[in-house]
């Protein structure tokens, strides 16, 4: 009878488990979803793609709403609760923006946001590089080690530097 118990004990245990692992696969990959939409929007703003921006913030605001907040760890829940609709919000703003220069307005406040939910959550599969422009005196996150400012685009592309080097949190 001691044998059944453990066993079921077992079982009910490994299912858990299981069912832990998948929930923290999606949030994962809805996590690293918004990273990947925000480097599009970071790629438009360095070319001086207007519409493009307009469009990659529409895919990142997709990809903001698309977290299961509900399949975070109950911190990181808190942190994505604290920051997801200011995220919505300069993601939406860039979607409608007049124009570039207010697109970017709202990517200095996206960026700073952005860089405090990917070091927070730690659920980045990618080296994420945080970026810095010393003349607009604000960060951004980049997939590449090499600097292409979002800020200034082709007027001033190289200006800025990896302040920041974040590991690939999980495989």
């Amino acid at each position: 009878m001691k044998i059944i118990k453990i066993a079921l004990l077992a079982l009910t245990f490994s299912g858990i488990f299981t069912q832990l692992k998948a929930q923290d696969a999606a949030a994962i990959g809805a996590v690293n979803n918004v990273i990947t939409a925000y480097f599009g929007v970071k790629n438009a703003l360095t070319t001086d793609n207007y519409e493009g921006t307009k469009n990659k913030a529409k895919e990142l605001l997709t990809a903001i709403n698309a977290v299961p907040a509900d399949k975070l760890s109950a911190d990181q829940k808190k942190l994505w609760t604290a920051y997801s609709e200011k995220l919505q919000f300069d993601s939406r703003h860039m979607s409608e923006a007049p124009g570039l220069d207010h697109q970017r307005e709202h990517f200095t406040s996206l960026s700073k946001n952005m860089i405090e939910v990917v070091k927070g959550l730690k659920l980045n599969t990618v080296v994420v590089y945080e970026q810095y422009c010393p003349m607009k005196k604000a960060s951004w996150l980049s997939e590449s080690a090499t600097v292409k400012n979002p800020f200034y685009g082709k007027q001033m592309l190289t200006c800025g530097k990896v302040t920041a080097t974040l590991a690939p949190a999980t495989k």
